[in-house]
């Protein structure tokens, strides 16, 4: 269980988090904003808190992996990264110029922490199911965490590595759903709808927990009870908000990928705590 200390210093991360991603989202007038800012919490109690990493040695072979399936969260991811330590902060602000490390989509070949490309949805649940089985073999204690989109369980390749981890469970697999309801053009219910997607996931021979997305003693508690189950594959649904934290884009489409303009920015940062 996550001490009252450690829930108070990840919350005041997330909060910094956020206010530093409107910070460089409106700078740079690109980006996406709605599912990074849902996919907060998750990442920071990951990083933080949750994963084997060592951001001196970023290649290091007996290193936890996390694998950001819906890489349009990609400067949240950044973000976190960043102040793990990977990368200095301020190299944030070169989000997708020319020669940055920083694509609007993470690339393994360019950015330290960052374990697989990714930007076409539906694929980082095959890579990290392979990638687990793969530790292993090799006989590793590692993990690897896949973080998906809801909006992206509409694509057919994710329910294909969903059965072949039912056969083949590996123990050091966790999966987590960022589960907030809405995708690019509207809400999931109405663009693709998923009816009850923790029966699906059962009926597929998983094991589900489910938890607040924004809580990170919830996540927490998650992540280390989905550690002990090893009959079967695991997944974490986690319920988040997009856009959390900022008013007018939490639930909101339109925010998914639209450019800050110095209006929204002003009552985003004011909403968030203001400039320092």
């Amino acid at each position: 269980m996550m001490n009252q200390a450690e829930t108070d210093r990840l919350n005041h991360l997330c909060r910094q988090f956020r206010k530093d991603l409107i910070e460089v989202l409106h700078e740079r007038q690109t980006g996406h904003p709605g599912g990074s800012l849902s996919v907060c919490e998750i990442l920071t109690v990951l990083l933080f808190e949750e994963m084997r990493v060592d951001p001196d040695h970023p290649d290091r072979v007996d290193r936890d992996r996390l694998i950001l399936s819906k890489g349009h969260a990609a400067p949240m991811l950044y973000r976190v990264l960043a102040e793990r330590g990977f990368f200095p902060v301020e190299e944030l602000h070169t989000l997708r110029k020319l020669n940055s490390r920083l694509q609007g989509h993470p690339c393994l070949l360019d950015t330290p922490g960052v374990d697989m490309t990714s930007g076409p949805l539906g694929l980082g649940l095959s890579v990290g199911l392979g990638a687990a089985i793969g530790l292993q073999k090799q006989g590793l204690s590692s993990r690897v965490y896949v973080v998906l989109g809801d909006g992206e369980l509409n694509e057919g390749t994710v329910w294909e590595a969903v059965m072949s981890a039912s056969k083949f469970h590996p123990e050091n697999l966790t999966t987590i759903v960022d589960y907030n309801g809405v995708q690019l053009d509207g809400p999931t219910s109405v663009i693709m709808p998923e009816g009850d997607l923790k029966a699906k996931f059962e009926a597929f021979g998983w094991q589900v927990l489910t938890c607040d997305g924004h809580i990170v003693a919830d996540l927490y508690d998650s992540l280390q009870k989905a550690k002990t189950i090893t009959s079967k594959p695991v997944v974490i649904i986690a319920k988040t908000v997009k856009g959390k934290g900022v008013s007018f884009m939490e639930g909101q489409n339109a925010w998914h990928g639209k450019a800050i303009d110095d209006a929204h920015y002003e009552i985003a940062i004011s909403e968030l705590g203001g400039t320092d």
